[in-house]
């Protein structure tokens, strides 16, 4: 088939993001636009994809491992409507996760209108309110796409009511109310204005896309003839050229080899000239020779360019409104990993190594913070949440660093002279026969719950309001109440005064007493102590964290002990042993799960926990020392 020609005015122009909730298909969908738009070969798009993964758009190894989108994307297609005029779409996929709304927020910008996804079983969910609520402030009209119609219990018309509630709720004004609907299904590649009339392909998709989402030209603020402005929203980097500015031009044109100004954050101006200018087309980028007002593309060539700087004209330099997103609400400390391990398996192992990391990561994470630590080998890194520092932690092991990270801290916030807490909106989607438990649990916590609704004839949909600090660790434990069922969401909803102590882990820890591997023989003899983290053959040291007691203390074993030979012919010589399964932590697991006075060493083949202190002695006088504390302070 041959590609549609090519579409190079404004008014032919439509730039639009895709914005869901997690796992609603939006990443799916935007694979099959790309398909069916008829710019690729057949094949083509399959190669691109790398062979191992049908999501085209989830080009990192992290995204295609979790099947989740972590970065947003940008893809333009060439499409030919049914009155044979030619138009370029411009496609922005962004994360789901409310941990990622730094993407969210600032891609926004670049878009005229969006495509809100949503799931036709689920219906809106935490970050469908957490996205649109975005959508809404950069003053985007929705596109409602009712996804998964083929899904058995789907109940599209009870969604499309519930979304227009979820407007309503938002605040948002009638012309965003007065939405388009189209029923779809990502997988299959159909879409269908009529669910009585099952679609064939996504033409009317197409076709909504280029009714509804406006042209940059429409409201007469995209001038062509008028000085350069373009807002930077996203950074790429190429070893051989540096920094690559991605973003959106909303009057003028860019050309290569041009003198421009950045001007920046603080307002002050830094003289540059293009090397490159590169236009979206398909996944990839092409050179162009010029792009005018409305288009988005990427400039090659401008040093020290930042997220939120405003490229102009040198003869006229206005600023546009620079890029605003949500503070972080999780802080940690990243810290260089000292213990016995140190250095044996990575290859990044010093704190001007592990700073340079962070530094480089802040050009493009606008919703990251760094600052200096306690010591000098310390950094306190702040986030949108365990999901946002987690990824930047496995990037970094995957990348050869050595570290030590400390337990993750809600930030608090002062209001009106009064000290606050973030309070979050919790869902939790569970079978019936699991949700006392759930309730138990969440209750423990303090939890309140808000809605409880039932969705089909076996599954309940619970909404809590619940603090930041009391969601710390508590997914594995709502995991564990319904063997492995729940799916849980979460998202910021306000702050609210500080109440209450933060719920504390109920067991205490097993901790290496020596040095060496684990031996079989010790861990049968502990196994009636807790459960295991480690199994035999592990190389473990003193202070580490081999397992989980099973009461509330913390104890020291000799997790590494061996069984002594004798001339004596044991009564249970000729019996079998069976260890139990251990509990292997991921990352994001062993992050909620530590306490204040242990740490989770990262390395690229090892997630370990351990004590602070590493000496057991050392730790017996802390602990005087606090309960001295204490009881001075009462």
């Amino acid at each position: 088939m041959p590609p549609p020609p090519t579409a190079t005015t404004a008014s032919s122009l439509r730039n639009v993001a895709v914005i869901a909730h997690v796992d609603h298909g939006k990443t799916t969908l935007v694979d099959q636009l790309l398909k069916q738009s008829g710019n690729f070969r057949a094949g083509e798009l399959e190669k691109l994809a790398g062979g191992q993964h049908d999501l085209i758009m989830d080009s990192n190894p992290l995204e295609r491992e979790r099947g989740i989108t972590i970065l947003s994307k940008n893809c333009a297609v060439q499409y030919t409507s049914l009155e044979g005029r030619p138009y370029r779409i411009n496609i922005i996929d962004t994360p789901g996760h409310a941990d990622f709304g730094g993407e969210v927020e600032r891609v926004l910008r670049m878009a005229d209108g969006c495509l809100l996804i949503v799931d036709a079983f689920d219906g809106p969910m935490p970050q469908t309110k957490f996205v649109l609520t975005k959508a809404l402030e950069a003053g985007l009209k929705p596109v409602v796409v009712i996804n998964k119609c083929d899904r058995p219990n789907a109940r599209p018309d009870q969604v499309v009511d519930e979304v227009f509630d979820l407007l309503v709720e938002l605040g948002a004004d009638d012309h965003a109310l007065d939405f388009q609907i189209v029923y779809a299904s990502g997988r299959n590649g159909w879409a269908t204005l009529d669910l009585d009339a099952p679609g064939t392909d996504l033409r009317p998709l197409f076709e909504k896309i280029i009714a509804e989402v406006p042209s940059p030209d429409q409201d007469g603020e995209c001038d062509p003839e008028a000085p350069l402005q373009m807002l930077v929203t996203t950074l790429d980097y190429n070893e051989y050229v540096g920094r690559i500015a991605i973003g959106r031009i909303f009057n003028g044109s860019i050309r290569p080899s041009m003198p421009i100004v950045m001007i920046k954050r603080d307002g002050t101006l830094k003289p540059a000239k293009t090397l490159k200018v590169l236009r979206f087309v398909g996944l990839g980028r092409q050179e162009a020779e010029s792009v005018s007002a409305g288009d988005l593309c990427a400039v090659v060539g401008l040093e020290g360019v930042d997220i939120g700087d405003t490229i102009a004209s040198p003869e006229s330099p206005v600023a546009l409104p620079t890029v605003t997103v949500d503070e972080p609400t999780i802080s940690m400390t990243f810290r260089i990993n000292d213990s016995p391990f140190a250095g044996q398996e990575g290859q990044f192992v010093t704190s001007r190594q592990i700073r340079d990391r962070l530094m480089r990561e802040l050009e493009h994470n606008v919703a990251l913070r760094v600052e200096p630590g306690r010591t000098s080998d310390e950094f306190l890194v702040s986030g949108r949440g365990i999901l946002h520092l987690g990824i930047l932690l496995e990037n970094m092991r995957r990348e050869g660093y050595e570290l030590s990270v400390g337990r993750p801290q809600v930030i608090l916030k002062e209001i009106n002279g009064e000290l606050c807490e973030p309070l979050e909106t919790l869902v939790v989607d569970v079978p019936n026969e699991a949700v006392g438990s759930v309730m138990e649990v969440v209750g423990a916590r303090k939890g309140e719950l808000k809605k409880m609704e039932a969705r089909g004839d076996t599954i309940s949909h619970l909404v809590f309001e619940i603090t930041s600090r009391a969601l710390i660790g508590l997914r594995g434990r709502l995991l564990t109440a319904s063997q492995g069922e729940a799916i849980v969401h979460h998202r910021f909803d306000r702050f609210v005064p500080v109440g209450g102590e933060r719920p504390e882990r109920q067991n205490g820890v097993l901790i290496a007493l020596e040095s060496g591997p684990v031996t079989a023989y010790a861990v049968e003899q502990l196994a009636d102590r807790g459960v295991m983290f480690v199994i035999p053959g592990d190389k473990v040291y003193s202070g580490q964290i081999v397992g989980e007691h099973n009461r509330d203390n913390d104890l020291t074993v000799n997790i590494t002990r061996l069984k002594h030979l004798t001339n004596i012919r044991a009564a249970s010589k000729e019996a079998t042993v069976t260890l139990k399964a251990p509990r292997r932590l991921g990352l994001e697991a062993a992050l909620e799960y530590i306490e204040d006075d242990e740490l989770v060493e990262l390395t690229p083949t090892s997630v370990r926990l351990r004590k602070r202190l590493l000496d057991e002695s050392a730790r017996r006088k802390a602990d005087r020392q606090a309960r001295q504390a204490a009881e001075d302070r009462a």
